[in-house]
């Protein structure tokens, strides 16, 4: 049979094998393989929340260091005329002289005889301020009433509607003669309804006599070489700014906040930085040692981590000589330290046990590394992304420490500031004056979260085997 056949593969012009004529372009460049710190600062920067909570800490250093150059008023430093005031921008004050005390009016030729029978006096009349009502002093004064022994003064905060709602009782004068009041008693500016009702001595007349006074604020003469100002009785001044109010003795709460930071975050900072390398040391050469001696080291670790720490914490202030009302900073330091590295030392033991049998530890070691430079060299930085995630967390948990042993007394106690004696001292007077409670504990809430969410972070960013963290 003669068929033609067909070839498999049909002969190609050659043509077809001529090279391509590319068109001329600049030569690609090879771009540099990214470094793992820059992967880790890129994954970082993608992460929303931690990346936000980086700038928060970030705000948290410099409204701690900076801060006080910033805003100079002392906050040690107590003002009795602006106890627990709320946020203000400043204003103007008059300046009062109170360095004399003052008189009572008196009627000098008054005759005391009282009426047995209250029901029958009469109401004050002409009541009347005598000089300009301020913060530091409003003073009235009256007409004396026939039959009167005596005169009760009450003051309130809103317009009486009967005899039963005169409000506070503020003083009782005995002696129909005296027919004036001065009110010093924790004034602040607003408007007050002061009510005069007469008495013979045992009852109080069912008719009174009630003055509207608006108050002012005021400075008192003396005061004013402390605030900075310069004037003389009857001048107004202007009052420094407080946005965020005073505290029960009047000292500034952002002044303090900014002061007790440079205490919270130096012992939430400086406790885990000193605890992780040690426990990073320890379980280092633990984990590299290995054998009896590893567990002879852990076994310490557990012993370590049964110790109560509030109970050495009570010794340590012994031992260093705190007495009660002495702030304990030194002593809260060395206990966090002593009592919290076991769990970097477990973390770091873990992560030397699968990294020592790697290839390169085994050649540096046959080249006659010794084990604290085979550790320094090789184990523990293998091991220094799990570090810094285990210090971001050790943080938060090291500033809430402070804070709660301080809320209760045992760390750092008044006069020194700290986020946690600042909410100690806000509970005292939460229902009336809530903000001196909720920005300390504020601060204390935002610094914790903040750290936890930008540890949470690092630790996506440092994962190799973790693809893009979520937005």
């Amino acid at each position: 049979m003669n068929e033609a056949t067909t070839p498999m593969f049909p002969e190609l012009p050659s043509s077809a094998f001529a090279p391509l004529s590319l068109p001329e372009s600049e030569p690609l460049r090879q771009q540099p393989a990214a470094s793992y710190w820059s992967d880790v600062w890129r994954k970082l920067r993608t992460n929303r929340r931690a990346f936000c909570s980086l700038l928060i800490i970030l705000m948290l250093l410099v409204f701690t260091l900076i801060g006080p150059l910033l805003w100079p008023l002392d906050p040690a430093q107590p003002n009795l005329d602006l106890i627990s005031r709320g946020p203000t921008l400043g204003g103007q004050a008059q300046v009062v002289d109170l360095s004399r005390p003052w008189v009572v009016p008196q009627v000098t030729s008054w005759p005391v005889s009282p009426v047995s029978n209250a029901q029958t006096l009469a109401a004050p009349v002409a009541i009347a301020l005598v000089e300009p009502a301020t913060t530091q002093a409003v003073r009235i004064q009256w007409d004396p009433v026939v039959g009167a022994a005596g005169y009760v003064v009450y003051r309130n905060d809103h317009q009486p509607e009967s005899n039963q709602d005169l409000g506070l009782p503020l003083r009782t004068l005995f002696g129909g003669n005296q027919v004036g009041h001065e009110d010093r008693l924790r004034l602040r500016p607003g408007t007050y309804w002061y009510s005069v009702v007469a008495t013979n001595g045992v009852d109080e007349s069912p008719v009174y006599t009630t003055l509207a006074v608006d108050v002012h604020p005021g400075v008192r003469l003396r005061d004013l070489p402390q605030l900075g100002r310069a004037g003389q009785a009857g001048d107004f001044v202007e009052l420094p700014a407080h946005p965020l109010g005073t505290d029960y003795l009047g000292r500034d709460l952002l002044a303090r906040l900014m002061h007790g930071a440079r205490v919270s975050l130096f012992i939430g900072l400086t406790a885990p930085l000193l605890f992780v390398a040690l426990g990073a040391l320890y379980g280092g050469v633990s984990g590299y040692i290995g054998g009896r001696t590893d567990r002879v080291l852990m076994a310490v670790v557990d012993f370590v981590i049964a110790l109560p720490f509030l109970l050495f914490m009570i010794l340590f202030k012994i031992a260093f000589g705190i007495g009660p009302g002495e702030s304990g900073i030194l002593p809260l330091l060395v206990a966090l330290v002593l009592l919290s590295w076991p769990g970097a030392a477990r973390l770091v033991r873990g992560q030397v046990l699968q990294v020592r049998e790697a290839g390169y530890v085994q050649a540096a070691k046959l080249l006659g590394g010794s084990t604290l430079y085979l550790v320094f060299r090789h184990l523990l930085p293998s091991t220094f992304g799990v570090l810094l995630v285990a210090l971001t967390f050790a943080v938060p948990s090291a500033i809430f420490t402070e804070a709660f042993l301080s809320f209760i007394g045992m760390g750092v106690v008044p006069p020194t500031p700290s986020w946690g004696s600042m909410c100690n001292d806000g509970m005292k007077t939460m229902m009336s004056h809530p903000h001196e409670l909720i920005f300390p504990a504020a601060m204390i809430s935002v610094t914790v979260l903040a750290f936890n969410l930008f540890g949470d972070g690092l630790r996506d960013a440092l994962d190799t085997q973790l693809g893009e963290p979520g937005k």
